[in-house]
């Protein structure tokens, strides 16, 4: 037998058959008149050389043929009906769905673990994988489907890509509970726990240097600020940063939402920068999976989870 010569409406056919045990059921099921639908079971039963269905007292009895093969068939029409037709249909309880994100490492500290117990406790089935993606490179690689978004500080200009601000944040800096800004004119200031440009102008800085699509802007900013020399120390992962300001006289600078987390964890002390700069935290997508049910929902789990207002 040759597929392609089959014609693909003779498997719906076959299929209502199957599942109604009569030709005349299948013909109302399928708005057919029997003398169609008699000629259908005709062409199947030549195209694939068998009976397919046999007369019995309780009705048609699908051929062992026919029992191997409708089965295969129905579900693939179902899956097509899913597919074409009911594309507003998604269950997160049921759905298996495997999502690829973009985070920096310290957007896998900060969001993942609040994403993963909602994703357990909503999306049992869910797969997530955090790809490391360049913050020019993200545009691309939603285009390429290489992931489905990203988080971070992001503000693509590219063509099909969309963007939902998450929340505005700004830097902080941490330090040992012993630190204190070198000797200085007395501030009402220093009561608040505002440093000045004057107080970084003699601090030494410790920061992380990440690739990935989160923070990039500390150095931006301290560049801005023109205390790129103060940067004493240069590290991969922010993670390292809370021993490294426990330990030593340096200043870590970190986002304000990452200092507060650490404070649940580890004796610092928190400093306010008077002149740092407010930045964007965005989520990013692509357009193509502006009405997907499934991008839907995660892109509003997203926000209902992290979005906040200023």
């Amino acid at each position: 037998m040759n597929f392609r010569q089959l014609d693909l409406n003779l498997l719906r056919v076959l299929a209502t058959i199957h599942r109604t045990r009569s030709v005349t059921a299948a013909s109302k099921a399928l708005s057919l008149s029997q003398p169609a639908t008699s000629n259908a079971l005709a062409r199947l039963r030549h195209f694939f050389d068998d009976e397919l269905f046999v007369r019995s007292p309780t009705g048609l009895k699908a051929t062992r043929l026919c029992e191997r093969v409708a089965p295969a068939v129905l579900a693939q029409l179902q899956a097509l009906e899913i597919a074409v037709a009911g594309h507003d249909a998604f269950d997160p309880e049921t759905n298996p769905m495997r999502w690829q994100m973009s985070m920096s490492d310290l957007g896998e500290m900060m969001f993942l673990p609040p994403l993963a117990a909602a994703l357990r406790r909503q999306a049992p089935h869910a797969h997530l994988s955090n790809i490391s993606v360049g913050a020019a490179d993200v545009a691309a690689a939603l285009d390429n489907r290489e992931i489905d978004c990203a988080i971070g500080i992001l503000q693509p200009r590219h063509r099909g890509i969309r963007t939902d601000l998450l929340f505005r944040e700004r830097y902080v800096a941490i330090a040992s509970p012993s630190w204190r800004p070198a000797a200085g004119k007395p501030s009402p200031r220093r009561r608040s726990r505002v440093l000045t440009r004057g107080d970084l102008a003699q601090a030494a800085l410790v920061v992380s240097s990440p690739t990935a699509t989160f923070h990039s802007g500390v150095e931006e900013m301290l560049a801005h600020m023109k205390m790129s020399d103060r940067i004493v120390m240069r590290v991969r992962h922010f993670g390292a940063l809370p021993e490294i300001a426990l330990t030593t006289d340096m200043l870590a600078i970190v986002p304000d939402m990452y200092a507060r987390s650490l404070q649940q964890r580890h004796d610092l002390s928190t400093w306010e920068l008077a002149d740092a700069p407010a930045y964007e935290v965005r989520l990013v997508w692509h357009a193509s999976t502006e009405k997907d049910p499934a991008h839907r929902w995660m892109r509003e789990l997203i926000h209902e989870l992290f979005a906040r207002a200023d």
